[in-house]
């Protein structure tokens, strides 16, 4: 994850980004928006049409989706590790597995 990180933020420092848009308000709408592209790649496709059709595009559209999410974070000063077992330990109280089967 750590490298992950570094990578992105070198490639908004190599090009002069890092402090352009990098405001949580901005990075949550192009999360939103990539995710809506990841989205398309489903539309008016059977589950199994769509991802032997458009695996390639899915694939660079979960990364930008994934980018954003790191950079999200990165602005909201959150560690995503730590976000995500936080969350899994709730759903996991939340939806234990003997009452969800």
């Amino acid at each position: 994850m750590d490298t992950i990180k570094k990578d992105v933020h070198q490639f908004l420092v190599e090009r002069g980004w890092e402090n352009q848009y990098q405001v949580p308000k901005d990075l949550a709408i192009s999360l939103t928006l990539e995710a809506t592209e990841l989205l398309e790649c489903f539309q008016w496709k059977s589950d199994k049409e769509a991802v032997v059709q458009n695996r390639g595009a899915m694939s660079e559209e979960l990364a930008d989706v994934f980018i954003y999410a790191t950079q999200l974070a990165t602005a909201l000063d959150l560690d995503i590790e730590t976000i995500v077992q936080e969350k899994l330990a709730k759903n996991a109280t939340k939806y234990p597995p003997k009452s969800v089967k």
